[in-house]
C-alpha cells in the first residue's frame, strides 16, 4: 500500500520570510513603528501573522500607544499585502522539486497541512510551480481547527486518498511535533531552517538535512 508524505509549508518547503516579514513591515509602518528583520525575526515570521504583529507591537517605545484592537484592525491588512506580493523573496528550499518527484515516482502520496490560509497556500504553491505535485492542501481556514489539532492532519491524508497509519509529517516548528503526537504518527523536522540543526531540540523522530534526503527516509519509514 502506498504511504503519505504530509508537508508543512512555510519554513518547511519554502523560505517564505522574506515575503512574510515584509507584509507585517507594511502594516506595522503605517502606525510609525519599526518593521522586523528579515533574517533575525524569521522565526517568528513562521509563528504566523499575528505573532509579527505582535513582535512588532512589543518593541514599540513608551511613546508609541498602540490601541486595543489593533491586532484585529491590523491582521486583515497584513494578508492583504502578503496577498499582493506573496512570492517576491520566496524560494523553495533546494532539492525540493527532485525529492517530490522521486516520492511519486515511488508510489507515494503527497499532500500539504499548513496554518496558512489555505487560499494563500493555494497561491503560494502555484507560483512556486508545484501545486500539482500534491493531491490535497489543508490550509488554517479549511477546517474549523488548526494545527497541532490533528483534524486538519487526517483531512489532508484522507482527501489526498492516503491512510493515517502509513503516513509521516515533514515540519519544522514545535506545532508540527505537536500535530503528529495527537495524529500517532512521525515526525520529521528540516534542519535548514532559521533555528538549524538547533532545532533538534525538540526531539522529533528524524531531522532532515537536505531534501536529497527525503526519499530514502520515506522509504525507511513507508516501505
Amino acid at each position: 500500500m502506498r504511504g503519505t508524505v504530509v508537508f508543512d509549508l512555510d519554513g518547511t518547503l519554502a523560505d517564505t520570510a522574506g515575503d512574510l516579514i515584509a507584509s507585517a513591515n507594511a502594516v506595522l509602518s503605517r502606525r510609525g513603528l519599526n518593521g522586523l528583520d528579515p533574517v533575525a525575526d524569521a522565526p517568528v515570521a513562521f509563528a504566523g501573522g499575528r505573532a509579527m504583529l505582535r513582535t512588532g507591537y512589543a518593541r514599540a517605545s513608551a511613546a508609541m500607544l498602540i490601541p486595543p484592537g489593533a491586532e484585529d484592525e491590523d491582521f486583515p491588512l497584513l494578508l492583504d499585502a502578503y496577498e499582493n506580493a506573496i512570492a517576491v523573496h520566496t524560494r523553495l528550499y533546494p532539492g525540493v522539486e527532485d525529492a517530490l518527484t522521486a516520492l511519486a515516482d515511488h508510489g507515494h502520496i503527497l499532500t500539504v497541512c499548513t496554518n496558512k490560509p489555505e487560499g494563500l497556500a493555494e497561491k503560494l504553491l502555484r507560483e512556486l510551480g508545484i501545486r500539482d505535485a500534491f493531491s490535497a492542501l489543508i490550509g488554517a481556514d479549511t477546517l474549523p481547527v488548526r494545527k497541532p489539532d490533528p483534524s486538519p492532519y487526517r483531512e489532508a491524508v484522507h482527501r489526498a486518498g492516503g491512510d493515517v497509519a502509513r503516513s509521516f509529517l515533514l515540519g519544522d516548528t514545535v506545532t508540527d511535533v505537536k500535530t503528529a503526537a495527537a495524529a500517532g504518527v512521525r515526525v520529521a523536522l528540516v534542519a535548514f531552517g532559521p533555528e538549524g540543526q538547533g532545532i533538534s531540540r525538540l526531539k522529533p523522530d528524524a531531522m532532515l538535512a537536505h531534501f536529497d534526503d527525503l526519499p530514502a527516509l520515506a522509504r525507511d519509514w513507508l516501505g
